[in-house]
């Protein structure tokens, strides 16, 4: 477990957060976001990939993976957006939540997956956080959403949260296995999938789901050509759970938005497309640019003089 370890905490409206910072201090910020049923741990290779470059910034939302769970706890969509503007104050990055700038009045790059991307563009649309430049990844942002599993999950969670724990971990490692149009290594399906499993864990998979309704997409979905920033999409080519043909629609409602599609990746792209990804997010951000040349450069060392070339003997005639 400490090979991904959230160190850090955030109290906040919705209750304790897990986050934690990759990179240097003086570089620039990006912040990821991550999906349900998921955790930042899906981030864990474009997190490093990206620190190379950024401070990156990663957190867990209330209710998910090493935040807090706790029975009446609001972990909706609109909290969400609430906790992440809470936290873009306490991290100084953007504006405050008096509309005062952060060490970067601009704000941070955000890349958001899932979920995460309704939680990013209601923060940025009703909330005020401003953001350098706005990454989404496979997005909840267009109705309608929520497969009728899902509905059916969220609408009995009395029932669900029953379940006896044998039971209620083989659902949900299946529902997360099929996130991946790859296949997702054991080891990997056990890190996503224990969170939702225990005395606090069972219950908050099924609160999630119950308090995630299409409401929260609804409020913006029309507000989209507001967005004034540089905005990539991207989408996996196989996403079974929202279908690239949402990446399409989202595309045209937001003005200059580039979409990519990643080829054989699902819905979980970072798992399916790691490489594939960072590199689209890297060129977005710009971290692919030349580097700058080094101040005070070395001045080039002198060429040795030239030798001059052995005379030719004098040529004979026969």
């Amino acid at each position: 477990m400490t090979d991904w370890l959230l160190d850090r905490t955030f109290t906040s409206s919705s209750g304790e957060v897990r986050w934690a910072t990759l990179g240097s201090p003086g570089l620039p910020p990006v912040v990821l976001l991550h999906g349900t049923p998921f955790s930042s741990y899906v981030w864990r290779a474009v997190a490093r990939a990206l620190a190379q470059d950024h401070q990156v910034f990663v957190w867990d939302m209330p209710g998910y993976g090493a935040s807090q769970k706790s029975a009446g706890q609001d972990v909706s969509l609109a909290a969400q957006a609430r906790v992440f503007t809470e936290l873009l104050a306490h991290w100084d990055l953007g504006a405050d939540q008096d509309g005062g700038g952060g060490r970067d009045p601009k704000g941070p790059a955000v890349v958001a997956h899932d979920f995460g991307g309704c939680v990013a563009l209601r923060a940025h649309l009703l909330h005020g956080a401003r953001y350098e430049r706005l990454a989404l990844v496979d997005p909840v942002a267009l109705a309608p959403w929520g497969s009728p599993a899902y509905r059916l999950l969220g609408g009995h969670r009395e029932v669900f949260e029953r379940l006896p724990p044998a039971l209620h971990r083989a659902l949900v490692r299946e529902y997360v296995s099929s996130a991946s149009h790859q296949g997702l290594r054991p080891d990997v399906l056990d890190r996503l999938v224990e969170p939702w499993c225990g005395e606090d864990g069972q219950p908050a998979f099924f609160r999630q789901i119950e308090q995630n309704d299409q409401r929260f997409t609804d409020e913006i979905q029309d507000r989209y050509a507001e967005l004034d920033l540089p905005v990539l999409i991207c989408w996996g080519a196989e996403d079974s759970w929202i279908p690239p043909d949402k990446g399409r629609e989202l595309a045209g409602l937001v003005p200059g938005a580039e979409l990519r599609l990643l080829a054989s990746a699902g819905h979980l792209v970072q798992e399916d497309a790691p490489a594939e990804l960072t590199v689209a997010v890297s060129r977005f951000l710009g971290v692919d640019r030349p580097r700058a040349t080094p101040p005070n450069p070395l001045p080039p060392a002198p060429l040795p003089p030239a030798t001059p070339s052995p005379a030719a003997p004098p040529r004979t005639s026969p």
